[in-house]
């Protein structure tokens, strides 16, 4: 075997062939795939083949489209037989929400060019002929989905690879990584070590063990998942498209004559929890009747012909599921050239636009698109453990064809990590959801409100109450609890060169001094948006998104320079957060703390160290709100006791609680940006609108040089705020319109309860960005919306500035 190579990548099943074909198309010669096995002996040779389109994150269908664009050429292109078959796909709606969620759904695709008609469910009946129309709202087809044959595929995309020069090893088990210096140095295997510039984890089901001997927690798993071969279908025709009824929790597509019916079972058995076998290979796990009934009988109710046909196989194999259900990518926290590609539930669907975008991260640092939701980096090590990820891998594999509800929480793999105000919280009403393992109040539910969530396309049950809270943030004052913000602190001789050298903000302030700023990369795009707090001349303080930690903490780690003049420590569970926040604010805070906290003494975006009560507070005056508010940061165990005073002190002002949905509301008002979808790697801080917190004149920083050109060109694109003119329950993946022109799509939604309408965010192109007058197409229905170039709430800042 050879010594060594620029590019490692371990797996050879779809997704690993697809990088490495990806890759030599970039003009990287330099590759050699491990594959312990043989290629597609994973979890991918027993894969259904299903490639459907139609998701509900924008990227992902984005990624999918482009793998539907490669399988129709790549027989072609290689010689190697796919067996792609493009007959479309019909994914029915046998219920009206679910009709709603696909109207919803469709709204976003047709936003970016997407195909999909919206059809009866006649005009179904006569697409797939077999189906029974009793229940059928509507449905969604696809024209360009289809299906193949997933080893057959996978051999093509390794063959694209040897074409362009990567070499395969079959039978190779890598055994452990040689880790120097925060970079993996060398691969060792049971048939000799390997020197790697770039190691790439495409391991599938042994992802997360892979990663462990490079000391990366992977939060991979794999599950059993069941799927039944019918004997041959009298009369069936020839061009059948796949169909999916998730409501009735099943897909079905043609198979050699018959049909193939699977389906995404609740508690489906977990597979390898203490480890996947490493020899496991092209095996099968012992089929179980009785489990997939759950699936079988609804299957015949809409396709009638299933009850007369026999049974040519039932065929159980694990497949890879992440522990939020999407697929795992990216650069590896804590190393400098590991990659991760794993986690994919429709493996085959996917890997020809993971594989792209795996390979241009690899090459260029940039996936071409923000991918922000399956980026590895979203996930802490918490994800990774043994009942924490397959808990969470099980509740999300019977997820896969559920209905996605706005605002829904999981529900596995709770209460582990909480405030210290946890209790005093749950006492009072306190309706929680989970973030990054957290526990965080979402709502609170008054006496005689069922303290549950009830999520719905339209009004959920906790809208009146989030109103409340909204309303007591606007016009007297509450707590909020947010100790599950990420907090750094950057200490050390270097610590201000090296700060002032990453953010596009000044940092030259005296001590005290707090700084909006965004982290960009080198091409202007925003890989962080936080604020850091100049605590003394050598020490900061960052305080960042409760899941942006590993993410952010990781791209400052990442640019710290290695002579040791830099240290950065994170203190997340130290310290918890209390958000003071409304008109009364102030009048709460000197009731209880020592010291002057008058404007004069107190300002706007400055720090104080004060005594409130008996605790030891760094007081933060900045809002997100968009009201007088300060951010209480205490050691976590005075937490329960700071919230007491407050609680005291404001009770004359009508003190409330309020939770993260009333924040929701009230930024939005304020056209405060959320980073992961307002704002991302795609956009510069120009087109967000933030360009007042880039200072070019301070000197060279990340990132400059390309955002002194966004500035002198002016930027492609805004972000731009709407109202909707009209009642319309929005959520973020609305369809932006002007004279019957698809413009852009929304970032944001959410009901303004100061303004009393529906908002909006998103981008369109600057040439169309100056117009007052647009359209909102929600659900599939479009309605009138204003363009506002300020704030809708507080423009002049009156209200924070006093």
């Amino acid at each position: 075997m050879i010594d060594g190579a620029e590019i490692v990548i371990v797996g050879g099943g779809a997704i690993g062939c697809s990088i490495a074909y990806h890759l030599a198309k970039l003009g990287k010669r330099d590759v050699v795939v491990l594959e312990k096995s043989g290629l597609t002996q994973g979890a991918t040779w027993h894969a259904a083949g299903l490639i459907g389109q139609l998701r509900g994150k924008r990227n992902l269908t984005r990624m999918l489209q482009y793998s539907v664009e490669l399988y129709g050429r790549l027989e072609a292109e290689t010689g190697q037989a796919t067996d792609w078959k493009q007959t479309g796909s019909l994914r029915l709606a046998s219920s009206e929400a679910r009709w709603r969620e696909i109207r919803h759904i469709a709204t976003t695709a047709r936003s970016f060019g997407f195909e999909l008609h919206l059809v009866s469910a006649e005009e179904a009946r006569k697409l797939f002929p077999l189906m029974t129309t009793e229940g059928v709202v509507g449905a969604a087809y696809i024209p360009s989905d289809g299906y193949a044959d997933p080893s057959s595929l996978t051999q093509a995309l390794a063959k694209g690879a040897r074409m362009g020069g990567v070499t395969f090893h079959e039978g190779v088990r890598v055994t452990d990584f040689v880790v120097e210096d925060g970079r993996i140095e060398r691969v060792v295997t049971d048939h000799g070590d390997l020197r790697a510039d770039v190691v790439v984890n495409a391991a599938g089901m042994w992802a997360r063990e892979l990663g462990a001997l490079a000391g990366v927690a992977i939060p991979a798993a794999a599950v059993e998942h069941q799927y039944l071969v019918t004997e041959k279908v009298i009369d069936a025709p020839a061009d059948l498209p796949s169909l999916r009824d998730p409501d009735k929790n099943f897909y079905l597509k043609p198979e050699v004559g018959g049909i193939a019916i699977g389906g995404w079972e609740d508690d489906a058995p977990p597979f390898g929890v203490d480890g996947v076998p490493p020899n496991f290979a092209r095996e099968l796990l012992d089929s179980n009747f009785d489990r997939f009934e759950q699936i079988a009988t609804p299957a015949a109710e809409r396709v009638p012909v299933l009850n007369e046909v026999g049974i040519r196989s039932l065929i159980n194999g694990p497949i890879p599921v992440s522990a939020d259900g999407e697929p795992i990518m990216g650069p590896a926290p804590g190393l400098d050239n590991f990659f991760v590609a794993c986690g994919f539930t429709a493996g085959i669907a996917a890997c020809g636009g993971a594989g792209r975008a795996m390979a241009h991260w690899i090459v260029e640092g940039d996936p071409g698109m923000d991918l922000w939701a399956f980026d590895i980096r979203r996930f802490g090590p918490h994800h990774a453990g043994r009942r924490y990820l397959h808990e969470r891998a099980v509740e999300s594999y019977g997820r896969y064809y559920k209905i996605r509800w706005p605002g829904e929480e999981m529900r596995s793999g709770r209460g582990a990590r909480r405030s210290p105000l946890y209790g005093t919280l749950k006492r009072r009403g306190a309706v929680f959801g989970s973030k990054f393992g957290w526990e965080r109040p979402n709502w609170f539910a008054p006496k005689g409100v069922e303290p549950v969530d009830r999520p719905s396309f339209e009004r959920p049950n906790w809208f009146e109450q989030v109103a409340s809270e909204h309303r007591a943030v606007r016009e007297r004052v509450a707590l909020i609890d947010v100790s599950s913000f990420s907090k750094f602190e950057v200490s050390g001789p270097g610590a201000f060169r090296f700060l002032q050298g990453l953010a596009a903000n000044d940092l030259d302030k005296p001590p005290g001094a707090i700084t909006y700023t965004q982290l960009c990369n080198a091409k202007g795009g925003i890989e962080a948006d936080l604020t850091i707090t100049r605590l003394a001349e050598d020490r900061f303080y960052i305080v960042t998104g409760s899941g942006n930690g590993v993410r952010d903490g990781g791209w400052i780690r990442r640019h710290m320079p290695r002579d040791g003049s830099v240290v950065l420590d994170e203190v997340t569970s130290a310290k918890a957060v209390l958000n003071l926040c409304g008109p009364d604010a102030r009048r709460v805070l000197e009731r209880v703390a020592e010291g002057d906290v008058s404007h004069a003494a107190f300002p706007f975006m400055t720090a104080r160290e004060l005594h409130i009560g008996y605790a030891p507070v760094t007081a933060l005056r900045l809002t997100y709100v968009g009201e007088l508010g300060y951010e209480l940061h205490v050691p976590a165990e005075y937490a329960a006791h700071l919230y007491g005073e407050l609680w005291a002190a404001g009770a004359d002002f009508g003190i409330a609680d309020a939770g993260y949905r009333a924040i929701d509301t009230l930024r939005m008002e304020k056209r405060y940006l959320y980073w992961g979808t307002d704002i991302t790697p795609d956009y510069s801080p120009y087109e967000a609108g933030l360009g007042f917190c880039v200072k070019l004149d301070k000197g060279d920083f990340l990132g400059a040089e390309a955002l002194a050109r966004l500035e002198e060109d002016g930027p492609a694109q805004r972000l731009c705020c709407f109202t909707l003119e009209q009642p319309a329950s929005v959520f973020g993946g609305e369809a932006i319109l002007r004279a019957g022109e698809v413009l852009g799509v929304t970032s944001s939604g959410n009901f303004g309860h100061t303004v009393g309408k529906s908002i909006v965010f998103g981008y369109v192109p600057a040439a169309a960005a100056g117009h007052e007058d647009y359209q909102i197409e929600a659900f599939c229905e479009r309605v009138p919306a204003r363009r506002h170039d300020r704030p809708l709430y507080d423009p002049e800042r009156t209200r924070i500035l006093v």
